[in-house]
């Protein structure tokens, strides 16, 4: 009985596979173990979905190097099952971690996708706006719970614009300690003035306190995070809706 189990496991995850590999723009490796059996399914349900990737790309520019997901049990339609789609019929809660690299960091950077929301971040300095237009970002990731950042952007202040370059050294939040900054400088440019330091730590600081990660229509709550060199790794909890038939599906 049990190899019969393994049988309708191994036939049902190979299926939801392959429809998840091909939405992705690339993948290295994918792993969809849909944890049931044939009386399960009949009744509705399973055991819960583990969820794990490899190398995943999508809109050509994103890049995780690794994804896994657990979810809970879950109530799933049994006819759509039998055919290899998983449709749930109620959310469910689903526990894991998201590992990005260095070069995956700085490759997302340089989207579109990225660059359309990072445009003109705007700060009330004492009741004057001030804009920052980012030119161009760089992340390093040096271990020991660090993060460099170096960037230059166009400064808009009081009717001006001018260049502003800088390099900062943060710690992000962790179960354990509060995010902070370490250091920052003014690389190029005549420098900025105290109560605009005062009002960019503090958009870095709400910035880096964000309590879940957005991507599509689906937001992963940061639990914990975790530098080391070369690698970011966020330990999150989220609440799905539906398994994909795309990964543009996904949603909360």
């Amino acid at each position: 009985m049990q190899d019969e189990h393994n049988l309708e496991e191994k036939v049902l995850s190979q299926s939801a596979e392959m429809i998840v590999s091909q939405a992705l723009d690339e993948v290295e490796k994918i792993d969809i173990n849909v944890q049931t059996d044939l009386f399960k399914i009949l009744q509705g349900q399973a055991d819960g979905v583990l969820f794990a990737g490899e190398g995943l790309v999508i809109q050509e520019d994103i890049r995780v190097q690794e994804i896994k997901l657990q979810t809970d049990s879950i109530d799933i339609n049994p006819l759509t099952a039998l055919f290899g789609k998983i449709e749930l019929n109620e959310s469910v809660n689903a526990v894991g971690h998201i590992v990005v690299t260095e070069v995956d960091i700085n490759r997302a950077l340089t989207s579109d996708l990225i660059r359309t929301q990072m445009q003109n971040l705007e700060l009330n300095v004492d009741g004057d706006i001030v804009s920052f237009e980012p030119q161009k970002i760089q992340v390093f990731l040096p271990g020991e719970g660090k993060i460099e950042c170096k960037g230059k952007v166009l400064l808009k202040e009081m009717g001006n614009t001018r260049p502003f370059a800088y390099t900062a050294l943060i710690r992000p939040r962790t179960h354990s300690q509060p995010a902070m900054v370490e250091s920052f400088n003014c690389t190029e440019g005549e420098g900025i003035s105290i109560e605009l330091i005062t009002a960019l730590m503090q958009k870095a600081k709400e910035l880096m306190n964000l309590p879940s990660l957005k991507w599509e229509d689906m937001a992963f709550k940061i639990k914990d995070i975790k530098v080391e060199k070369g690698s970011l790794t966020l330990m999150v909890e989220t609440q799905v809706k539906q398994i994909p038939t795309s990964i543009t599906e996904l949603s909360l």
